[in-house]
């Protein structure tokens, strides 16, 4: 008698898989414990569960946070997108420890722009005749924000792990035209915790997207900055504590690890 192979797990990830063999499909996902943090959030305290949750890192590129890069180039002062730089890299280390996700989510340009509408382009060249999304800067040709380059790896202190999972972006929102909620919904997270540079553009914009798709959405606040006015930063902490989840810090969550 032929003896009949075994079950196989089939999956993306032991977050989401099945046994699978022949003779049938298991589709009960295995189950995995909750580990709760009670965390030291505003509007007030909150846990989760680590379980569920992954950490989102936002556009801590050359292009906007290093001196020579594209935002320096055109006159910006990117010290305040620097500060969130010193936190994390205290902070990613513990996270990856206790198994959460580190999700980088850049803006990578294809080089030939073809997914980017003149609405877009406009935001960053409204003249026509600067530096804008995928054009070369004057000091060295540099394409700014082009996918695979130097202008949009991420800054040396912050260098990625080979465990980290990376997606591109071409909006202010992560979520729009790419596979970021495929991948989280794979990873069986429901909680996001969001960081990065600018508060009050990309990285408000994809928290609001990831709150619209059913996430729970918390906001670092120390990991996150904004080369834009003070009243803008004022207005990001505003909504993010009223309308889309809340904020935290840094200490509050290595406390809670």
């Amino acid at each position: 008698m032929t003896e009949k192979a075994p079950p196989v797990t089939l999956g993306p990830t032991d977050r989401n898989a099945w046994r699978v063999s022949e003779a049938g499909a298991d589709l009960v996902r295995a189950a995995r414990p909750p580990r709760p943090a009670t965390l030291a959030a505003e509007p007030k305290p909150c846990t989760i569960d680590l379980t569920r949750t992954a950490m989102v890192v936002i556009d801590m590129q050359n292009d906007f946070c290093h001196p020579e890069g594209w935002l320096a180039s055109i006159g910006v002062d990117v010290a305040p997108a620097r500060k969130p730089i010193a936190p994390l890299v205290t902070l990613l280390p513990a996270l990856r420890g206790a198994g959460v996700p580190v999700v980088w989510l850049n803006w990578g340009n294809r080089p030939d722009r073809l997914n980017l509408s003149p609405a877009l382009l406009h935001v960053y060249n409204p003249s026509g005749r600067g530096c804008g999304l995928g054009d070369a800067l004057p000091k060295d040709g540099a394409k700014v924000l082009e996918k695979g380059s130097w202008s949009a790896a991420v800054v040396d202190e912050l260098a990625p792990e080979a465990s980290d999972i990376k997606v591109d972006k071409y909006r202010m929102s992560g979520f729009w035209d790419t596979p970021l909620d495929s991948i989280l919904r794979n990873l069986g997270v429901t909680t996001l915790l969001f960081c990065g540079v600018n508060a009050d553009q990309c990285v408000l914009h994809s928290l609001a997207d990831g709150n619209f798709l059913g996430y729970d959405t918390l906001m670092i606040e120390d990991c996150t900055a904004t080369t834009s006015p003070a009243f803008c930063w004022e207005a990001t902490l505003y909504n993010v504590r009223q309308i889309f989840g809340f904020t935290v810090s840094s200490q509050s969550l290595l406390a809670a690890l």
